[in-house]
Parts: structure tokens; C-alpha cells; sequence
């Protein structure tokens, strides 16, 4: 099917689920998880009104933007950030990092938007699933990582991200989504400076459904828009073990 027709298919699936939780589809924005798609059949997706991007990888962050540059869209990225890659990842006119798990990576981030004289969107990453394949903070120690991330000025924490656990037993699923709400909302009660907890992103091709019942406000599509990609979801994930 083609990627227009697909993205129909989701957009209804978004919307049903919006009803379904008498939520407004507005509140509810897609995300088109782009790994391993190529730059001509992101345009088409771009084209067919989807201007919300995101890569895993650095590397095909690269490789995509001039092609793509000169498409009005906007783009963030959602997978692992090593430090040594905050450089490049800055030329690429990212608007949000959703993938922000700990201290190290925001302090080395903050300085080198210190020395571009720049900020920087970002959610914290929250490991809901508690699975060693997964980066993100261990939901314990989320509060603590967003007070010291806020306190560095160039970082607009926006809310929080999260990979549920890959399953088809839906409880388990809805329970890291639920988690990470409510770590959402301690956060708000707490009030602190320079945090604004509006984000939910979570919920995928598979669970997007949970994911909005539980107050997701970005969902990540990749496969059921672009089609299935030579491994699962889960391999590209699975970053720590390769």
C-alpha cells in the first residue's frame, strides 16, 4: 500500500483512539519514525501533509538532511545520543531531542549550545519496561535527573518519552505508558523552574492506541506508514547489545 493510503489508516487509527478516550485529536500529534527510510520516501510522506520527522541515528540524520533541508518540516531525534555526536547532531537543525537520559549527556550538550549561543528542546527518556535493552532513566531516579537538567538554561525540558515494553499482552504495555503519566504529573506538582511537563511522547505502530488511553500527545510511526524494515522494531531498540 502506498505511503499516502497508510498514513490515512493511522491518522483514523489516531483519531478513533482520541474518541475512544474522549480526548481531542488535535492533542495528539504524529511523529513518522524515519530509520532506514530513504529521503525520497520521506518527501512523499512530508508531501502528503506529515511535517514531523525523527531519526535513531546520527549517522542517517546526516545522511538525509540535505535532501531534505529544503522541505519546510520539522525534525527531532528519538534514539541514543552519544556525546561525541552532539556536534553533528547540532548541524542538522533539530528542534527537540526526545531521547535525554542522563546527566553527562545534558551537561556536554548544554555547553556546546553554550558555545553556539543556541537552545535546545528535549524530553527526558524514562525506561518504563525496566529492560537492560532499553536506554532511558530508571523511573526512581526521573524527578531527580529533570531538577538537574533544568537547572542547565539552554535545555527546554518539554515533557517526557518513553519505549514501551514490546509485547502483546496489552496490560503490560499500558503499564509503562501509565507510569510514565504519572511521572508526568509528579513533576508538574512539583513546579519546577524551567520544566514544562506539556510532552508525552510514546505508543508506536503496534501500541499506539494504549499509548493515547494514557495520555500520549506524540505518537511514533514508522512501519505501519513506511512498511516492515528487515528487523523488528526491537533490533533497532536493542542498541546496548550490538
Amino acid at each position: 500500500m502506498a505511503i499516502p493510503e497508510n498514513l490515512k489508516i493511522i491518522l483514523e487509527r489516531i483519531e478513533d483512539a482520541c474518541v475512544k478516550s474522549t480526548r481531542n485529536p488535535a492533542e495528539v500529534r504524529l511523529l513518522l519514525a524515519t530509520k532506514t527510510v530513504s529521503a525520497n520516501r520521506i518527501k512523499i510522506a512530508i508531501e502528503a501533509g506529515q511535517t514531523l520527522i525523527a531519526e535513531n541515528k546520527v549517522q542517517e540524520l546526516i545522511a538525509k538532511f540535505e535532501s531534505l533541508k529544503s522541505i519546510p518540516h520539522e525534525s527531532h531525534f528519538i534514539g541514543h545520543l552519544q556525546t561525541n555526536k552532539i556536534k553533528d547532531l547540532l548541524k542538522c537543525n533539530i528542534t527537540c531531542i526526545q531521547s535525554l537520559d542522563r546527566l553527562d549527556l545534558a551537561q556536554k550538550l548544554h555547553q556546546r549550545l553554550l558555545f553556539e549561543n543556541k537552545t535546545m528542546q528535549v524530553l527526558i527518556q524514562v525506561n518504563t519496561s525496566n529492560e537492560e535493552s532499553k536506554f532511558g532513566v530508571h523511573p526512581a531516579q526521573a524527578i531527580e535527573l529533570i531538577q538537574q537538567v533544568a537547572k542547565l538554561e539552554t535545555l527546554k525540558i518539554k515533557g517526557l518519552m518513553t519505549i514501551g515494553l514490546f509485547s502483546a499482552e496489552t496490560e503490560k504495555v499500558r503499564k509503562c505508558f501509565r507510569l510514565l503519566s504519572q511521572i508526568r504529573q509528579e513533576a508538574i506538582s512539583l513546579n519546577i523552574k524551567n520544566v514544562e511537563m506539556k510532552e508525552l511522547s510514546m505508543g508506536m505502530s503496534d501500541d499506539l492506541e494504549i499509548a493515547i488511553e494514557e495520555g500520549a500527545t506524540i505518537v511514533r510511526v514508522g512501519t505501519a506508514i513506511f512498511g516492515q524494515r528487515i528487523h523488528p522494531d526491537s533490533y533497532y531498540w536493542n542498541e546496548s547489545k550490538r
